[in-house]
């Protein structure tokens, strides 16, 4: 929440007031955050990676391991 909140402060100034803000400009503000590439999803943008699960449920089938994987190696 924190980076959000962090991401959030470089298109909106600190004494801006969320109620205040329009529909419209508030799905401008949401489409840029998505359009931001992250560094935690390999440089792809968070609507890249959204739209690559949406079109891939269903369609691939992963093989699921019997046995959980350990965090030790």
């Amino acid at each position: 929440m924190e980076n959000a909140n962090k991401r959030l402060r470089r298109w909106l100034c600190r004494d801006t007031d969320p109620n205040s803000l329009s529909q419209e400009e508030l799905r401008i503000l949401c489409a840029g955050l998505n359009a931001t590439p992250r560094k935690c999803l390999g440089f792809r943008t968070p609507a890249e990676v959204f739209k690559a699960n949406l079109l891939g449920r269903g369609y691939r089938k992963a093989k699921l391991s019997q046995q959980p994987k350990s965090h030790l190696g």
